[in-house]
Order: C-alpha cells, then sequence, then structure tokens
C-alpha cells in the first residue's frame, strides 16, 4: 500500500539531533539530501537516490551520536569526487579522503555538526568478494 505519509523503503535509519531544522537544512546543502516531509519541529523525512532517513530531535530517550561509534551511513552516490568538494565547502569534518578501496569502491567519510559518521561511496570497478577477502553468501 502506498502511504505520502511516509516513505516506500525498507530500512529507515534515524539519526537524532540537537536541532532537527538546522540539521534537516545542513545536510541537504552538505550532503544532498531531500527534505519530504516535516512532522513539526521535531522531526523530518529525508531522502536521497532510492533511500531515506529520518531526523529526529533529542527527546523521548535520544541523543545526538556523542563520542562513542553506535552508527554509521552509507549512501551511493554518481560522482563521489565532486560529493567530497561540495561537503567538504559546506564545513563537513573530513575523516577520510576519498580513496580507492580494493573491494571495487571509491569512499570517503566525514562527520556532521552532531558528530554523526557517513561514508559516500561509488562503485569503480565489479570486483568479487573472494578477490579481496570477502565470502559471497547469496549474490546480488
Amino acid at each position: 500500500m502506498r502511504n505520502r505519509s511516509a516513505p516506500p523503503f525498507t530500512v529507515m535509519p534515524v539519526l537524532s539531533y540537537p536541532d532537527v531544522s538546522a540539521a534537516t537544512a545542513w545536510l541537504q546543502r552538505a550532503f544532498g539530501l531531500v527534505e519530504h516531509v516535516r512532522i513539526g519541529d521535531h522531526r523530518a523525512q529525508l531522502g536521497f537516490g532510492e533511500g531515506a532517513l529520518f531526523v529526529a530531535d533529542t527527546t523521548n530517550g535520544r541523543t545526538a551520536a556523542g563520542a562513542d561509534l553506535s552508527h554509521s551511513v552509507t549512501v551511493r552516490v554518481s560522482d563521489i569526487d565532486a560529493h567530497y568538494r561540495v561537503a567538504a565547502a559546506a564545513g563537513a569534518q573530513i575523516l577520510a579522503e576519498p580513496a580507492d578501496q580494493p573491494y571495487g569502491e571509491r569512499q570517503y567519510t566525514a562527520a556532521d555538526p552532531a558528530g554523526h559518521r557517513w561514508t559516500f561511496t561509488q562503485s569503480i570497478a565489479d570486483v568479487a568478494p573472494e578477490e579481496w577477502g570477502g565470502t559471497t553468501v547469496v549474490p546480488w
């Protein structure tokens, strides 16, 4: 069933921020996410390609990322280097510069103002998991 009040995706992370409006604006400017639904001043639904996430305030026991890494978000982009330049110019804290990985991805990692870790990835080669030490269980 289609519901215009909810993203049509199976998995949707929820990231908490002290200021939902500021976080939403920053995520759009720095990482290119698109705001689809705003729920008062305490929640927003953002999309990117064929994925979505929720931005939530820090009420009801939720906190921002803090000092410990308890989660991260990986987002596929079509031009990693252009995306990196936009994010860096918008003030993203760059934790790892764009680099080619042995598993066929080019990636960089950044932190947003609340400390959430984001890895952006672009496929650059078709590499079997066995070529870099992985194991294919059920092929994609």
